[in-house]
Order: C-alpha cells, then structure tokens, then sequence
C-alpha cells in the first residue's frame, strides 16, 4: 500500500539521523493516534538505511510490562549484559549504543517506568545515535508519567518532534481508486486513519464493512481451520510473536505460520512475527469465545515453561488468565521482585497485587504489596495491604511484623489526612513493639512517631525519637534508617534554631550510597523545601533539578508529586506563576491521582495565584485544602490552607472573613518557626486583627510588623519575592509606594490585586491612576506577552530551547521561563500541545 502523504515527516527523519551521525544525538518522538501509521513511517525510513545498524524494540500492552522489556529484547544484538544493577545498566547501554546507527523504540504508550526511565536517561546523553520513539498521544492523560517524562525530553536540545496527522481526504481518494472503493465513503467511515483505510481497501470491493474489525476478522474468517486456532493463540500472546512459542504452544507446522503471514495478519522480519497492528491483535483477542480462551493461555505457559523463558510477568499473566494459581503467585512474586530491583514500583506493585489475588492469606505478600503503592503515591491501597497483614501476623503470633503493619498503616493515615488515627496507630505499634526488646520493626516505628513529632512542630521529642532509632539501626547496618532519622533530625535543630544543614546532606549521602531510594526522595524533598523556606532560592534550584531527576528515574512517585508541590509553591513566591501553574496542574491530574497531603500545596497554590488573577476555580480548592489540612492536624498544612483562604477574602474585600481565617492559622502556629510566625503576623496585621505577633519572626515579616514597609519590600525584593514585596509596599500607604505596588502587580496579571491598590491610591488621594494589565498583553487572545508570543511561534516551528535562545538572543534559561509561562496560559503540559493552540 502507497505511503501517502508521510514525505515531510521522512525528510525529517533523514535530517534527524545526519545530525545524530555528526555527533549530536537526536531523540525523534513519534506522535499519533491509533493506526495513524507510525509504524509504517519508521519501517520506511529504516529500509532506505541498509549500511546502517538498525536495532528495533517495542513494548507490549497485553499485560503488565516486564521492566525493561525492550532493553532486555535487544540486549543480545547489542551485547549487554543485563545481569548487572539498573545503573549500570542504563550507562551500559549508552556505551552499547554508540555503535548503534538507528534505536526504534516502538509503542512508548505501553512502557513501564523503568522504560521510561532509561528513555529519560538516554535523551540526556545519547551522542551519534538517533532513537526515534513512537506513541500513542491520544490517551495519555495530562499527568500520566509518559507524558511528564515527554514534557522532560522536550526540553532537552536533541529533542525532536513529529506528529502524524490522519490523511486528507484526497489522499484517501488515491488509495479508494486502487481498489475501486467509494472514496467518500471510505473518508467517513474511516476519518482518514490509514491502518482503518487500508484494512477496508484490503477487504475488497464488495461492499465496506461497517468497522476495520470486521475486515480484520473477514480475513481471519478465510484461513483454514488450524490456522485460525493459531492465529487466535498469537493474539494472546501479544502484538510481537516468537515462532518458536507460537508453534510450541500450538503444534502447528511451519506452513501454517506462513498462512498467518499470506493472509496479511501478521507480518514477520528477522526477529519473529507480529500482528500489523495492535487493533488487528484485539479484535482477534475479542472474538474468542471465552471457553477457548482459558486453555489457550494454558498452553502459551506450558510453551514458555518448556522453552525455559525468564518473562515472569509474561508467565504470570497466562498463568492468571488460565486459572493455575500455583503458577500465578510463583510467576508474579518473582516478577514483583524483579520490578522492584529496578525500581518500577508501579510494575512491582501490580504483580504483588496478582500475587494477593493468588494466595491473600500470606502477610508476607501484603506487606509487600503495601511497601511498593507506599512508592507511588497509592496510600489507600497501602492502608488496605496493612490491616489485612496486620490480622494475619496477630493470628500467626507475630508480634514485630504485627507492629510493623501498624506503623505502615499509620504512614498510610498520615498521607490520608487522617492524624488522628495516624497517631494512634503509631503508639499501638510502639505499645506492641517495645515489650519484645530492640529490633528494627521497633527503630523503624520510632523513626515513624519521630516524623509525627516533627510534624506537630514538637521538636525535641522529635529529636529524641530519632536518636533513639539511630541507637539501634546502627549495630543492625540499617543504613535506610540511619538516613531517615538523620533527616528528621535535622528539621527539628532547623526548627530549634539549630544548624541542620550538614546533618540533612550526610542523610541523603547516606541513603543515596546504599541504594535506598525511598529515603533520597525524602531527604531531596526536605532538603530543598527548607531551603524554600529560608527563601534560600539559589541554592535550592540545582537542588530541585538534581532532586526530581532522582524521583522520576527511580520512580519515587510519593516523593517527585511532594517536590513538583514545593516546587510549585517556590515558583508562586519568586512571581513566576505561569510555570507554578503548570505544575499543580500535572500534581492535580495524576492518572493516579496523588494523596490528600500532596494535594494541598498544589491546592493552595493553584487557588491563590487564580485568587490574585480574580480567576474561576478558587474556593473549590481552598475548601479542599482546608479539609485536608485539619484532617491531617500538622500546622504547617493549617496555616497555608487558611491563609490562603484569607488572603482570597481579603482580595474580595470580605476583611472580616479573612481576619476569621487568619486567626485560625494563628491558633496552630504557636510551635513554629519564625517564617510560618511572620507569615501569620502579617497577615493578622493586614485584616486588622489585635491579635499580637508571637516571638521572634524573620526578618521581612518582622520588618513589616514594626512598620518599616519600605525596608519589608526591600528584604523581600533581596530575596527574590516580587508579590511579597509590593504587599508590604501597600501597607506604606505613601503615593509613590502604591503605584510601585501597583506597577508589580500589573506585570504579574495579578488584577485583584491591583483593584485593591487601585483603590487604596484613589483613598490617598491619588489622580492618573493607571487601569489593567499592559495593552500588549490584553490584546492577545491568551494573555501572552509580545516575547511570549514570539517564543511560542518558534516552539510551533519545532525549535529547542537552546535554538529558540540563540534565534532571540537570551539566555536558554529565560527561554525556559518564556515556555513555562506559555504552557501556563495556553493551559497545556506539552510543546506539542502548545504547537497545535499555535497553529
């Protein structure tokens, strides 16, 4: 079948892989929807490549992905030994690849993390090689991790980007008149998709069939007997067949693979056979009749059991779907565990769940299963996994692992929102623990109700707990909870007034040396929120990069969605609220979406940017970060979801309401340090409240409070917090510091702010007072600035930032900036998004 109208995306390609041979390294991402022909565009490019060294790799959608699949598919044609730990695996494979002239990894859509992973890693660091990468872009949901990792390989200079458009209907005319099909007809039931209108054409002239799956299945229906039962046994096996399996599981003779193939089915290569499409696969899959399809899977795991494969999660999912539950939970626990050594705790966490399915009664299993949803972010589930070990190790006697399942259900409450049971749950496991002696279930609880203390800003119990832990993981080697009580630690001297710093960096040392990526994240998370905290902006931003590159190349889920809502927040403080939004936004549209406490800073930081724009949207996620924040009980979620609550009263000019909220936040911050304190002073001050500050407050705040409102902006100006500053210039009340404040607030589009100073100008008298945001920006349909609109054009264009940087003349990092600010008000997560507003 002609190729129609792929010949700019082939030009590309060739471009793509002559920058790559120069020693540049492309990573080429291959966008479209189902049947679009991807595939078909790739095979193309490849077989106009004969003296290059072209490996192919491809994931599987039909069951939970083995780690690695595609890795593990082509290491023998690349020689790497895939024995070793996962980094040096990843940095294996890069040196394996620098002889490697052309990577395909086909169907991304379908990868697990640890795919996705190594995907990131190498669009960092390929060099002479061009990876094209082909997916599926009319799925994936805003914050589903394929299209985060895109949204990160996007910004890297060897990125590029094409998409496939379905064919226009005079393409469609082309291909209908090969065959002598009604071409307008063939448009409209096909929408132009070329794998729709090649199985139709393919089907014949006598008549259109009413969907693609009915001309797949009409070709399957002219195959002889024994080669539909084969056909209909490869469709369970997958979109890539090995005929070595396929004949083992089926007895059939060579000719009857051929047929597969005649019949246009099926297509083979080099490395084995595969359906031409994955619809093709399904609809075969849908039209077994269910008491064939048991059976059908028994015999694919017989086939892989006598052909000694290694595919445990491929072994567990036929074991599953053919009712051997002996095999399912031997198969899945082995894969389990195999994910989890590569860190895809996703991949991990879905195998112990089909293990439980297979034997529910072993704790060992449960608590398992809890650890890895513990990983991304999935507490409900853990709260679940927990109890039900909990009842089991109590029956069997158990008391250390019934201890233990206490304090992981109570970190399961913490994340839930639930403090009180989260407490509770924390001394009953203490109260089990401490009457059997030392051991590491009792420091681990410790280190647990530890974090507690901390948390409810009880800092030297907090303290305490944590040396006690320390006393007695270190004769057990405990290095993951050496790491954990080191960090806790360290915020509660932070929070004393004590130095912190050193003692947080040997935590992180500590775990990243001994491979506890649970504990990095943590320590990462911490590390660059207090420095956020302090305002200490420089210092955290090569922090925050190292820190969420850590997270999502070992899938700490729990740990990245915490970052990305710190980061969030920091971005809010230092007036670049475009790219804060685009954060809550991938945090608050999670596939699976993130839990209660990693939503409220997100929450708060959506809700209070919208509040100060005068935007939709705002009180929806305050009441909920509300909600949260007193479930919880910790002070530091109460006092940001109520003056966040305040500050939006305030804005409407509601003062009585805001001074409620702002007391509030007072009544939980008697514990705090001084920037939660000044925080609240502030705000206590500007509703009117005669409530007085508490103890020593940082410095702006404390500026502001005694009333030096020019020397409260600057403070605030120094370290980088425009909004900050020109609300402590309101407070002045003089002429020329109102229009300052006001001046602020019309460049950050902050329009409920400038009613305010609007006002408080006309109060003092004030005449000439400036109206709205700038023309330029007003004028624009979505609100972007003139240099805005100039990147956005270039980003249409397919440029990098570095490119965009060199065509503007500024700097990569202001580009970063221009394009963060423009996914923000264009309200996408991707380039390509961005490409197709543009367009």
């Amino acid at each position: 079948m002609t190729l129609l109208e792929r010949d700019s995306a082939l030009a590309s390609l060739a471009e793509y892989a002559r920058e790559a041979r120069a020693g540049e390294g492309r990573v080429v991402l291959v966008g479209g929807e189902a049947g679009v022909g991807k595939t078909a565009l790739v095979e193309s490019f490849t077989r106009g490549r004969e003296k290059d060294r072209v490996v192919w790799a491809m994931c599987d959608g039909l069951f939970t992905p083995r780690p690695l699949g595609p890795l593990f598919d082509i290491a023998d044609e690349i020689g790497l030994d895939v024995t070793v730990g996962r980094d040096h695996l990843f940095a294996a494979t890069l040196r394996a690849l620098k002889d490697v002239d052309v990577l395909v990894i086909e169907d991304l859509h379908w990868a697990d993390e640890a795919t996705i992973d190594l995907v990131r890693y190498l669009g960092r660091r390929l060099r002479g090689t061009v990876a094209v990468l082909t997916y599926r872009d009319d799925g994936l949901a805003p914050g589903d991790p394929l299209r985060v990792a895109l949204g990160d390989l996007g910004t890297e200079r060897g990125t590029r980007r094409i998409g496939l458009a379905p064919l226009s209907e005079p393409a469609v005319r082309t291909l209908a008149e090969e065959r002598g099909v009604d071409p307008a007809e063939l448009y409209r039931l096909t929408g132009g998709n070329p794998y729709f209108v090649t199985e139709l054409v393919r089907d014949g002239t006598a008549g259109i069939p009413a969907s693609a799956a009915d001309a797949v299945l009409a070709r399957a229906a002219r195959l002889e007997p024994r080669s539909r039962a084969v056909l209909d046994t490869a469709a369970l096996i997958g979109l890539r067949v090995d005929p070595r399996l396929l004949a083992a599981a089926t007895g059939a003779p060579p000719e009857a693979l051929d047929a597969l193939v005649a019949s246009g089915l099926l297509t083979g290569d080099a490395t084995g056979l595969r359906f031409r499409h994955e619809l093709a696969r399904l609809a075969v899959e849908q039209a077994l009749p269910p008491h064939r399809v048991a059976a059908a899977h028994a015999a694919v795991l017989a086939a892989l059991q006598r052909l000694g494969s290694g595919d445990d999660a491929g072994m567990a999912h036929h074991a599953e779907a053919a009712g051997d539950t002996a095999a399912a939970l031997h198969h899945a626990v082995r894969a389990a565990k195999a994910a989890a050594g590569l860190r895809s705790h996703r991949e991990a966490a879905a195998q112990y769940h089909r293990a439980v399915r297979a034997d529910g009664n072993d704790p060992r299993l449960l608590d398992a299963l809890a650890f890895e949803l513990s990983m991304i972010d999935a507490w409900t589930g853990v709260a679940e996994a927990a109890e039900r070990a909990r009842v089991l190790w109590h029956a069997a006697g158990d008391g250390r692992r019934e201890g233990n399942a206490l304090r992981m259900r109570s970190a399961a409450w913490v994340s839930l929102c639930r403090g009180e049971e989260a407490l509770a749950d924390a001394e009953a496991a203490i109260a089990v623990l401490e009457p059997l002696g030392p051991g590491q279930e009792l420091a681990r609880a410790y280190a647990h109700l530890a974090k507690q203390r901390m948390l409810a800003d009880r800092h030297a119990e907090a303290a305490d707990l944590a040396r006690r832990a320390q006393a007695i993981a270190a004769p057990l080697g405990r290095h993951d909870l050496l790491s954990d009580t080191l960090n806790t630690e360290s915020v509660a001297r932070l929070m004393q007034g004590e130095e912190w710093l050193p003692l947080m960096r040997r935590a992180l040392d500590v775990a990243i040396a001994h491979g506890h990526d649970e504990k990095a994240g943590r320590a990462y998370t911490n590390l660059y929120g207090l420095l956020c905290r302090a305002r200490r902006f420089g210092e955290a931003e090569p922090v925050y990069h190292e820190a969420i590159a850590y997270c999502d190349e070992h899938d700490v889920d729990t740990y990245g969605t915490c970052l990305r809502g710190e980061r969030a927040a920091s971005l809010a403080r230092m007036g670049r609220w475009d790219e804060a939004l685009v954060l809550c936004r991938q945090v608050l549209t999670r596939v699976e979406e993130a839990s209660p406490i990693n939503r409220i800073y997100p929450l708060y930081v959506n809700a209070t940017i919208r509040a100060r724009r005068d935007e939709n949207g705002v009180w929806e996620a305050l009441d909920e970060a509300a909600a949260s924040a007193d479930g919880c009980g910790e002070p530091q979620w109460i006092v940001k979801a109520r003056l966040g609550r305040a500050e939006a009263f305030w804005l409407a000019g509601k003062v009585s309401d805001a001074r409620a909220e702002a007391e509030l936040a007072d009544d939980a911050c008697a514990r705090a340090d001084g920037w939660l304190r000044g925080w609240v002073a502030t705000w206590l001050g500007r509703t009117g409240s005669d409530r007085p500050a508490r103890g020593v407050l940082a410095e702006p705040f404390a500026l502001e409070v005694a009333g030096d409102f020019a020397g409260a902006a600057r403070a605030w100006e120094a370290l980088g917090c425009p909004y900050d500053a020109a609300l402590a210039r309101l407070g002045a009340g003089d002429e020329d510091s109102l229009r300052h404040a006001l001046a602020v607030f019309g460049d950050l589009g902050a329009a409920a702010a400038v009613r305010v100073a609007r006002q408080r100008l006309r109060d003092a008298g004030a005449r000439s007072i400036p109206a709205g945001p700038r023309t330029a920006t007003r004028a624009n349909q979505h609100g972007l600035t003139r240099r805005e609109q100039q990147v956005l054009d270039l980003v249409a264009e397919g440029l990098t930032n570095a490119e965009i940087a060199g065509r503007l003349v500024l700097s990569v990092k202001t580009v970063d900036h221009h394009v963060s600010a423009v996914l923000g008000k264009l309200g996408v997560a991707t380039r390509a998004e961005a490409a197709r507003k543009a367009g």
